[in-house]
């Protein structure tokens, strides 16, 4: 049975993805909630996920001995499966711009700033139900289609390469709902919250061979 790493770091959400997880995998994977170096490099999938202000997640993120390191190693040396949901995609980014800039992971080029709509009716917060636009890149995002997902946040990854983008979502302008690269992918929305199509995504990732 494979085992999924389950990354806790003190973010939000962190039950909510698990027993989302849990019932993807319907018995098929161990779903591990862990910080522990040594779990994550053992893991056979990695899964970030992440709620709150960028620079808040990347300090409690690197408060936690060896989980930096234990990421790089087994995500960019040795090719496992990675997912960030919400903020934990946002962390993959080159740097977040939100309350001074803050230094992310820097494993997918770009920035995260602050949603600015330019219809007057598209708030912010961004929160609700979008559908995805132009899915494609790895099989856990193309394979869903353009289903709605459920979205809540008010920062957003805009990647260097639009090349890295694996989806869209318009919200009185368009930014990226889903990035991709290699091993690692990412969701701006919550999965866990996005009913049949958030397991959906969720099931396909467990099967995901990048």
């Amino acid at each position: 049975m494979q085992s999924v790493a389950l990354i806790d770091y003190g973010s939000g959400n962190l039950r909510s993805a698990e027993k989302a997880l849990v019932r993807a995998a319907n018995g098929a994977a161990e779903i591990k909630v862990t910080c522990a170096p040594e779990e994550i490099l053992a893991a056979d999938r990695i899964v970030l996920p992440g709620v709150g202000a960028f620079a808040a997640c990347m300090r409690a993120f690197q408060a936690r001995p060896g989980l930096e390191e234990a990421l790089n190693e087994a995500v960019r040396q040795g090719g496992k499966p990675f997912l960030g949901i919400c903020v934990g995609m946002q962390l993959v980014a080159s740097r977040g711009l939100e309350f001074g800039e803050t230094k992310g992971l820097d494993w997918i080029a770009g920035d995260v700033k602050r949603i600015e709509p330019t219809d007057p009716l598209a708030k912010v917060p961004h929160m609700g139900w979008n559908g995805l636009i132009d899915p494609r890149g790895p099989a856990p995002i193309a394979g869903i289609g353009e289903a709605p997902m459920y979205f809540t946040h008010s920062f957003a990854f805009f990647p260097t390469d639009e090349a890295d983008v694996a989806a869209w979502v318009d919200h009185g302008g368009k930014f990226a709902a889903a990035v991709a690269k290699a091993n690692v992918a990412g969701v701006q929305f919550h999965p866990e919250k996005s009913q049949s199509a958030g397991l959906a995504l969720l099931a396909r990732f467990l099967e995901w061979r990048p």
